[in-house]
């Protein structure tokens, strides 16, 4: 079993997020993301064969993604998720027994969290990173406000980050990045222009890597 791969996390720190797509799509949009140098990929647990999917992917790019599960809600789909070759777990929600679970199997668990206190008792039970979900109405500012007196926090906003907001993000603190549709664009996956989807990849992996 592949492990999680701290370095190729930060190398490209984005955990892009895949939903509802057919384990053919998938594959199609994974070599583009892939070679485009993405490293991080999430399939969600309401995907329909979900885990057939993560399976597959963590076969094909064994060293080179990490693949990871999202919605997940129970420690029973956790352990499915590892026994498919998952490499890391993410929830949109902040349930300790959960997080704890992950870190007492060397998983690292991505929790969704809103409020300060929700974001702490993630990171206190042993978040990877705070997600913080959905933060699309909170906006950039929030993240520095929450930063301020929690300093020690790492966060990843998810849910409304695009590519104008991604620098105002940077510069309020945040360490990573969870995207679905503003960067898996829809309208070219379903058109099948993956030389257009491999540009906008492109764009937006150069806005999220800092020189």
């Amino acid at each position: 079993m592949q492990t999680f791969s701290e370095s190729r996390f930060l190398q490209t720190p984005v955990v892009g997020i895949l939903r509802g797509y057919t384990q053919a799509e998938v594959l199609q949009i994974a070599e583009i993301y892939q070679g485009a140098g993405f490293t991080n990929i999430e399939i969600t647990m309401n995907t329909p064969n979900a885990l057939a999917i993560i399976e597959r992917l963590a076969e094909q790019y064994a060293g080179k993604l990490n693949v990871g599960a999202g919605t997940v809600l129970t420690i029973e789909v956790v352990d499915a998720v590892l026994v498919a070759g998952g490499q890391f777990i993410v929830s949109p929600v902040t349930d300790v027994d959960l997080i704890r679970y992950c870190t007492s199997k060397n998983i690292p668990v991505f929790p969704g969290a809103y409020t300060p206190t929700e974001i702490y008792q993630a990171w206190q039970a042993g978040a990877r990173m705070v997600k913080v979900f959905p933060a699309r109405d909170l906006g950039p500012t929030y993240i520095k406000d929450v930063l301020a007196p929690l300093d020690q926090l790492e966060l990843m906003p998810t849910g409304g980050v695009t590519l104008e907001n991604l620098e105002a993000y940077l510069e309020a603190g945040a360490k990573a990045f969870g995207m679905g549709g503003y960067l898996f664009d829809q309208a070219l996956i379903e058109q099948e222009n993956w030389e257009a989807l491999r540009q906008h990849f492109d764009v937006f992996r150069k806005a999220t890597i800092r020189s």
